[in-house]
């Protein structure tokens, strides 16, 4: 494997976590999003899976996103029966959103992120330095 792959596969790993910091986003900015109507459904929290990518070509492995999918978790309710959204007994779906998972997810993003952007940078150097070796 040459060092230019290497750094493609560490490109791979930082835009997979870099969507996966996106998803994140979108939860947190939506965690307090309610219906519109009675009875209609909150913003439901979205997931991210990964899948391994093989390029038969040069045989590495890479990771990409496989899925955007959505948590079928329960919704809570508060009651808010001044609320447009609220039912006839002045309840009110909320978001299945949880700060605290989300703020965990984007913490492992972020050192997943932070490791292959090392990665990448060490074959930078290295490259580098060869190139210097054969002036």
């Amino acid at each position: 494997m040459n060092l230019s792959t290497t750094i493609g596969i560490s490109a791979s790993g930082m835009d997979a976590q870099a969507q996966r910091l996106r998803i994140v986003a979108e939860n947190l900015a939506n965690q307090d999003t309610t219906g519109s109507q009675p009875g209609a459904d909150p913003y439901r929290r979205k997931t991210i899976t990964f899948a391994e990518q093989v390029d038969n070509e040069s045989g590495t492995s890479t990771v990409g996103v496989q899925n955007i999918g959505q948590d079928m978790s329960d919704f809570d309710t508060r009651y808010d029966p001044s609320h447009p959204a609220a039912d006839e007994r002045g309840y009110v779906k909320v978001s299945n959103v949880d700060s605290m998972t989300e703020m965990m997810d984007m913490r492992e993003a972020e050192r997943s992120y932070e490791a292959n952007l090392n990665a990448m940078q060490s074959s930078r150097t290295m490259l580098s330095r060869t190139l210097d070796l054969l002036k």
